[in-house]
């Protein structure tokens, strides 16, 4: 996953996992004279950058146009969200950087609300990074530098002034280094086997806490209806859940057949023991409106047991165009799926891929004790503290599909990376305020509709 981009530095041979540890530190070491640490807290606004507006606009091609409306509405609430819905301006601004030249698998869209709990296959739960839609192998930085941003930009959210959110992203980038000093001797099947489980309070605890409640049960009494003759059934509440049309929910039901042969053998046992009953349209999130979105409701021996599955449409990563020399599986839904099981210590056990009509997607559980962070929580101390297990978990993914040495050779031990992404995170906001500004202005001027409030 170390690979050099054409004309970034020497092109001698790095160092694979099995070489020497002084010899992949040495090789970390000298990425900083293609690229010094402090270089990194370098932004301003480039010649030639896109407007903003004609960047979303063509990202959003493919999308379903009556949605889209929605999803300008979510991202014109705040500048963080529209930080969310904007992975492709920030993407062609990434590009325009300089980098280490050292890649790893790349989450692409790392910020304060896509890492969260979520329950292993033994039942006990996680708190790791659980958004993966943007997901490819890239530079290492770009995945720190948008979560930093992000940081600042829900810190301002919650009323936090910019010298706390300063100190949290240094607390950030200082808990990523310390993280890689400690995985660099790891063997790769102890590093597989890793988990965070250091948040015995503060923000994370109550992030689990939340995930404790968010039960297959619970699911049902939020996201079903009880039907004539007592069956529970996906209730219309357009345009966020609409029950499919019978034709519709057969296609989507037939599409499961190719999905359970991505699924273990065990699961597929699994899956095997329910009965799918009910298909409906969902909107989710910010960034994904507009995709195509099922959400699948399946019974074991009862109501009491439910399963939840959503069935994904994915796009391709808005990485794709800046990274073209980097290789990805042909399906999008797969491209997720791998990325998801490669930065994470344990995975949604039914997680896999499908085609249908031709479109890629994504399929997983829907909810199974899942929980992420609000913005508003992220005041004072928590700030600081949510930001230490960010920076572990981003380490952790990291040297799992990199090298822990190279990147900890480059990072060093001295507060030098940590100043220059702090100076990095508080211009990008800036710039991401500036840029949300012009987005409400153009919907003003009625260049785009919005629809608030959904």
């Amino acid at each position: 996953c170390a690979i050099f981009r054409r004309g970034e530095g020497s092109l001698k041979r790095i160092p694979a996992r099995f070489d020497p540890v002084e010899e992949r530190l040495a090789f970390g070491k000298s990425r900083r004279r293609a690229l010094p640490r402090s270089d990194q807290g370098k932004w301003k606004t480039w010649d030639g950058r896109p407007d903003i507006l004609v960047t979303l606009l063509k990202a959003s091609h493919g999308r379903l146009p009556e949605l889209l409306p929605i999803k300008w509405g979510r991202m014109a609430a705040s500048p963080f969200g529209f930080f969310r819905g904007a992975v492709p301006v920030m993407a062609l601004d990434l590009a325009r950087s300089r980098v280490t030249g050292v890649h790893v698998q790349m989450c692409g869209d790392a910020h304060v609300r896509n890492l969260g709990a979520f329950a292993a296959p033994d039942g006990h739960l996680v708190f790791d990074i659980n958004d993966f839609d943007e997901t490819m192998p890239g530079p290492w930085e770009w995945d720190i530098k948008r979560l930093a941003a992000s940081f600042v930009l829900a810190g301002r959210e919650a009323g936090d002034g910019d010298p706390l959110c300063i100190e949290a992203v240094g607390e950030l980038v200082s808990s990523y280094r310390g993280a890689l000093k400690e995985f660099t001797p790891m063997s790769a099947l102890d590093l597989a086997r890793f988990e965070i489980r250091r948040y015995r309070r503060g923000p994370v605890t109550r992030i689990l806490e939340k995930a404790e409640r968010a039960t297959p049960m619970h699911s049902l009494e939020k996201l079903t209806v009880l039907s004539r003759g007592g069956l529970r059934r996906f209730p219309k509440r357009p345009p966020l859940l609409q029950p499919l049309e019978p034709g519709r929910a057969r296609r989507v039901i037939g599409s499961l057949k190719a999905y359970r042969d991505t699924v273990s053998d065990d699961r597929q046992l699994v899956l095997d023991a329910y009965r799918l009953v009910d298909v409906a349209f969902k909107v989710v999130g910010t960034g994904s409106v507009g995709t195509r979105d099922y959400a699948v409701l399946a019974f074991g021996d009862g109501v009491d047991h439910p399963l939840f599955l959503q069935v994904k449409e994915e796009l391709p990563s808005s990485y794709a165009a800046v990274l073209a020399r980097v290789v990805c599986p042909p399906h999008e839904g797969r491209r997720v799926a791998q990325g998801q099981h490669r930065m994470q210590t344990v995975s949604d056990p039914f997680l896999g891929w499908t085609t249908l009509t031709g479109r890629h997607y994504l399929v997983r559980q829907l909810a199974d004790h899942k929980a992420s962070i609000d913005p508003e929580e992220l005041n004072g101390l928590a700030l600081k503290e949510y930001a230490r297990v960010c920076g572990e978990v981003l380490a952790k993914a990291h040297a799992r599909t990199g090298d822990a040495a190279i990147l900890y050779g480059y990072c060093g031990d001295t507060n030098r990376l940590d100043r220059a992404i702090g100076r990095f995170a508080i211009a990008y906001a800036d710039q991401t305020e500036s840029d949300h500004a012009a987005f409400v202005k153009a919907i003003k001027a009625g260049k785009i509709r919005a629809r608030r409030g959904i």
